[in-house]
Formats: C-alpha cells, structure tokens, sequence
C-alpha cells in the first residue's frame, strides 16, 4: 500500500510538472508573439518550434505516467503471483509434516490427500495461466483454420463444465445451468484447438465463481447468432463490474481498482489469455455488466465451421 501510495504521487507530481511546463511554454511564447509581431517569419518560426516543445513535453509527460502504472500493475502480478504459489505449497508441506511427523487414521489420511491433491491442482492452474500468458503475449498468429480439426462447440462447453463441477466440488448441483439454442438438426461446429478452447471456457467459468461470493448462480448457453456465427454465453449474478471498466477488464495484469474488489485474489492473467486465444481463433469476447452487484455476462463469439 506504501509503495502504491508514492507511485500515485509521483503520477501527480509528473502531471503538475507537465502541466506547469506547458503553462510556462504557452506564456513565454505569447509574451514573445507580442514583443515581436512585426516579424513574420521569426513569428512562424516560433510558433514551429512551440509547436514542437508543447508535444515533446505532452509525449513525455504521458510516457512517464504509463510506465508508472505499467510498474504498478507488474509488481501487484508479482505479488499476487507470489501469493497464489505460495499458498498452496505451504499448505501442501504442512499436510506432509502432518503424515510425516504423526499417526492418522486412515479417514484422515484421505482428507489429506483430497486437500494436498485440490491444492497442486490450484497450483498447476496459477503455472499454467502465466505460460498461457507468456505464449499470448508473443503475438500468437491466428489459425490457418482449414487446417485445423472441426470441433463441436457445445461438447468443449459441457467438457469445460464438468471441470468446472470438479474443481468447485463445495457448490449444490443447481449452481450451474446449461442450454443450448440451435435450429433443429444445426451442429455448432468451429474449427481449433479444443485444449485452448476449453481453457477460455474454464476461465469464464472459474472467474464467475470465484466473484459470486454469496450464491453461485452460473448460467451457460451455446447458441447460433447467425450463419456465420455461434456464441458461448456465461452469466453470473455475482458482484458485477463497474460500467467504465468494462473495456479494461481484458489488458494483461490489470485488477478493477477499488477496495470491494481488493478482497478477491487474482492474477489479472485471466481475462487477458481469454481475450487472446479467441482472437486466434478469429473470434471476438466482451463483457457485459449493468453495475456492481448486478452480475455479469460474458459472451464469446467464434466463426461456424462448414457444415455447421
């Protein structure tokens, strides 16, 4: 928080300066128009070069405030990063110490093993988000979809949905919906990679339960959009997002600011390797959300493949 606290300053700091600079660029070079109007070409000369100073301090000022919050965002991933390796191995040695350093019944043992396994499968999301990340942030080249197997688009929900249930095992049966929106006798097929699809599927899904603190009500739905396109909807009545954050959700690193947001953990990775991986798959994703404590909808767009 002391470290945010003097990057917010020095955002302020480079902003009055930028400002105060200009101000005393502005005024110098109307004090010099003044005194020396009869000359023409020493005017233009001078509004040139005005001209030129006034963008460079602008460039300048607003590149420096970039990278103040690009620093800012970084060490928040690094330190949320660290939190969500840290946990689940320290929680994993402890049970170990546990097994190692006692005797346990064997109705004991077994919680152990389910919590030691649950938390390597926490830690291997956290590792494989960031390696999704890294693969994303090369600037990954669409597919050349001709060559890509067909996929059916619902059977690579329904999929990312039994995950979904395995991995949240705590939730009632009734904290996921699915339906599916097709004419009779329609297949949403789409051409990709079903490994990665999937993982934008789960994605979705895991950010609609872990922002839905009170009741997990997740509704999917696989649906055609036109003859062209088919769409994966998900829908959550969890905490909602703020309109005017609605089109920075998906930039790499970045966490909605704000103390109500703060209690929920994250990387700011997810979104981002969501946004990613549709684009190569020629698709498009956006958010939709009427506030906070509104809930939230997700939809992903992707191309038919033929025969679809």
């Amino acid at each position: 928080m002391r470290l945010s606290g003097r990057r917010r300053k020095s955002v302020a700091f480079f902003i009055t300066l930028g400002s105060c600079l200009v101000a005393l660029a502005v005024a110098l070079n109307v004090g010099w128009i003044l005194l020396n109007w009869r000359e023409v070409a020493m005017l233009v000369l001078g509004i040139i070069f005005f001209g030129a100073i006034i963008a460079g301090l602008v460039l300048n000022t607003t590149f420096l405030v970039r990278e103040i919050r690009r620093n800012e965002q970084h060490d928040a991933f690094i330190n949320a990063v660290t939190h969500e390796l840290k946990t689940p191995i320290a929680s994993i040695r402890l049970y170990l110490e546990t097994l190692q350093t006692r005797d346990v019944d064997e109705k004991q043992r077994r919680e152990f093993y389910s919590v030691m396994l649950a938390d390597s499968d926490r830690l291997l999301h956290t590792v494989e988000q960031v390696l999704r990340a890294g693969q994303s942030g090369g600037g990954s080249t669409r597919f050349k979809r001709k060559s890509e197997p067909v996929l059916d688009l619902a059977s690579v929900v329904r999929d990312s949905l039994e995950l979904a249930r395995t991995r949240h095992p705590q939730l009632s049966e009734g904290a996921f919906s699915y339906a599916e929106k097709f004419k009779h006798g329609e297949r949403p097929l789409v051409r990709g990679d079903s490994e990665e699809l999937r993982a934008v599927v789960s994605n979705l899904l895991d950010n609609a339960v872990k922002y839905s603190p009170d009741e997990v009500r997740v509704s999917v739905q696989v649906m055609t959009i036109d003859a062209r396109r088919l769409a994966v909807r998900v829908r959550d009545q969890g905490i909602g997002i703020p309109q005017a954050q609605l089109k920075h959700i998906f930039r790499r690193f970045y966490r909605v600011p704000g103390r109500f947001m703060a209690r929920f953990k994250g990387t700011g990775l997810g979104l981002f390797i969501v946004q990613s991986l549709v684009k190569k798959h020629g698709g498009r994703v956006y958010a939709e959300s009427e506030g906070e404590g509104r809930g939230s909808t997700f939809t992903i767009l992707l191309p038919r493949a033929e025969g679809g």
